[in-house]
């Protein structure tokens, strides 16, 4: 993340500058706003000389005056950042620019990226609004579920609840082909081998096709021999496959199907960064789910974070945003050292990313859009899925080893999902389909 020191209240062109920038639907007029921010720093130096002077308690207007003043002053001291937060996401949202950057230029002076969890949190929100105004939000919000695991709990235990379910779908299985649409680092597959391997009597073949759109062909080879280097470790016979297109353009063909395996399908924190129909006629959200039942799998597993950004406006997104991800941000602190190194780094560039990207960017350019699990259902059952019960020896499991890390960590199952929150939110939900 940038240096918010060194941020100036300067409204770039709306037109930002080089290609696939994010854009304003109204333009910033950059002489307006830098007179509006001129005249406040004016006001601020004249309160101070007026105030500093011996006689400014002899002028009854300048009594007037200072009265005013004293009171802004002293509100914006004790203003909470959440609300300057806010009060700064409707200013632009009423494209009320001037007042945007004089609440920008405020909060500069209250997040801190390694501050309480809601100044890092400020921290990542302030970026995008700064990004959203100069129109420099658009980079890839390649959110790394892998790192997300490793200190996240929420996300952790929501890949272990789709490992149970496929473990039951596959328990009696010989050949078993999972597809796994967002492989990451692979992480997700290294219990779920060791738990094929334990088997009793002798252990099923295991096939993995693999897609990563984040992730170079190089790198996602990688991945394939080290889980391969796994497999063998455990005498448990094994193949990867990958898949070197975009999600976005895969077909039949880049699956191999065989007749005699059972198809496991995982979609884990990837379909929301697939377009639907609020964002192109192509609607690729749909088209991959209707593709994937042709397949006819055995098991298809969904988790997602619990939260609902994909066709709200930008205020109410804003909103949501700042209560979620501020309830990722107290968490990942209750588990772990302030001063973790691998917590910094998922929030600095991993978290960040994708909060920027949810802020800052309007249509195609907005990757991150998180749904909520009923909307999820409704295209599920759209595309011809039914329910499959989720694994209840796994999901007992995980609320004992989600209390081991805090008590205030929250695990649910109701109507046929898996809930995982902090207090009273929900972070990331898990169901599965056949």
């Amino acid at each position: 993340m940038g240096n918010f020191d060194q941020i100036q209240p300067d409204p770039y062109s709306s037109s930002g500058s080089g290609s696939g920038s994010c854009t304003l639907d109204s333009p910033v007029n950059e002489s307006s706003v830098t007179d509006e921010l001129s005249d406040f720093r004016h006001k601020l130096r004249q309160l101070e000389t007026v105030m500093l002077s011996d006689s400014y308690e002899d002028s009854e207007n300048g009594n007037v005056d200072i009265q005013i003043w004293k009171q802004m002053v002293e509100g914006d001291r004790k203003r909470d950042l959440k609300q300057v937060l806010i009060a700064c996401a409707d200013a632009v949202s009423s494209n009320d620019f001037s007042t945007a950057w004089i609440l920008i230029s405020e909060l500069q002076q209250m997040v801190s990226v390694s501050g309480e969890p809601i100044q890092r949190l400020g921290a990542c929100m302030l970026e995008g609004l700064v990004a959203r105004l100069s129109g420099s939000g658009k980079e890839p919000a390649s959110h790394n579920a892998n790192m997300l695991y490793k200190v996240c709990p929420c996300f952790k235990f929501g890949y272990m609840s789709a490992n149970g379910a496929i473990a039951e779908a596959m328990k009696d299985e010989k050949r078993v082909h999972i597809i796994d649409f967002r492989i990451g680092q692979g992480s997700q597959w290294v219990p779920l081998i060791r738990a094929f391997a334990a088997r009793c009597g002798r252990p099923p073949h295991i096939r993995i096709t693999a897609f990563d759109d984040s992730m170079s062909a190089h790198a996602l080879d990688i991945v394939g021999e080290r889980l391969c280097r796994l497999a063998r470790s455990f005498n448990l016979p094994f193949k990867f496959d990958p898949v070197h297109v975009s999600v976005s353009e895969a077909g039949l063909q880049h699956f191999r199907l065989q007749p005699r395996e059972a198809l496991a399908v995982n979609f884990a924190f990837v379909l929301h960064h697939m377009p639907d129909e609020s964002v192109s006629v192509e609607n690729q959200r749909d088209r991959i789910l209707r593709l994937v039942r042709s397949m006819k799998p055995k098991v298809v597993t969904l988790v997602e974070q619990e939260s609902n950004t994909n066709t709200t406006a930008f205020y109410p997104r804003f909103s949501e945003a700042l209560d979620y991800y501020n309830a990722v941000f107290e968490s990942m602190d209750a588990s772990f050292e302030r001063e973790n190194k691998e917590r910094i780094n998922v929030e600095q560039h991993c978290l960040a990313k994708g909060v920027v990207n949810v802020i800052a960017c309007e249509r195609d350019e907005r990757v991150e859009r998180h749904e909520l699990v009923g909307n999820w259902k409704l295209r599920f059952m759209m595309a011809g899925f039914n329910p499959y019960p989720l694994n209840s020896v796994v999901n007992r499991t995980i609320k004992t080893l989600m209390k081991k890390y805090s008590e205030r960590y929250r695990v649910e199952e109701r109507d046929g999902a898996l809930y995982l929150g902090w207090m009273n939110r929900d972070l990331v939900a898990s169901c599965a389909w056949k």
